[in-house]
């Protein structure tokens, strides 16, 4: 089974050369730490940055320097920044070619909730809500089943929603899953997990094919 690190590093496998990336906060800005070497990448935050690099090591962070998150980042050679309407603008011109989100819930029909427990005070959904309604390529990187046990890839999100049959894809601790057709399909498993353990923790209708090969990290 992956951790966050690892569900990271499987996420980087999906980048493309010359991509424009936008990751969200949590597990997703752990991507940019696992770009190979030979592709070139940009990745965009809301907040204003093209050409975001690693986490900075400690004692070299700058604290003007964040992500979407309010984490320290670093730039790459040739990053540029701007205010957040030229950010904006070109999210919702769908110049961003990938979106990684976090998620609480994922439907079957591709719904995301990933802004708001009702009860719990949040700052709202922020820029997630213009990436879901622009973006063709979502995927979600989570953890497949909530700290008390509970799935988190559903018939329906029971949360409020982010988005409406907008992700493609779910990189979880456990698996790969597309979705499609109303269905989770199973594309991948994490090392030393089996297939009776994912049916398991998914409550979501799923579809396994005869053969589920295991990730290669």
């Amino acid at each position: 089974m992956l951790d966050k690190h690892g569900i990271a590093k499987r996420i980087a496998q999906e980048l493309q050369d010359g991509w424009y990336v936008n990751l969200g906060i949590g597990i997703p800005t752990l991507v940019a730490n696992y770009v190979p070497d030979d592709m070139e990448v940009e990745f965009q935050s809301e907040n204003g940055i093209l050409g975001m690099g690693a986490f900075p090591y400690e004692g070299e962070e700058d604290a003007d320097m964040i992500n979407a998150g309010k984490q320290t980042v670093t730039l790459r050679p040739g990053a540029v920044i701007f205010d957040s309407a030229t950010s904006f603008a070109m999210i919702r011109g769908q110049h961003v070619q990938l979106t990684v989100l976090g998620a609480m819930e994922v439907s079957e029909t591709g719904d995301i909730a990933n802004w708001k427990i009702p009860g719990k005070l949040v700052k709202g959904m922020g820029g997630a809500m213009d990436l879901v309604a622009s973006a063709q390529n979502i995927i979600v990187a989570m953890m497949h089943t909530s700290k008390s046990g509970d799935s988190k890839l559903l018939p329906e999100c029971t949360l409020p929603l982010t988005g409406v049959g907008c992700v493609t894809r779910i990189i979880t601790n456990m698996a790969v899953l597309d979705v499609r057709d109303k269905a989770f399909h199973l594309v991948e498993r994490a090392p030393g997990v089996t297939v009776d353990e994912i049916k398991e923790a998914t409550e979501g209708k799923l579809v396994v094919p005869a053969d589920v090969p295991e990730m290669k990290l």
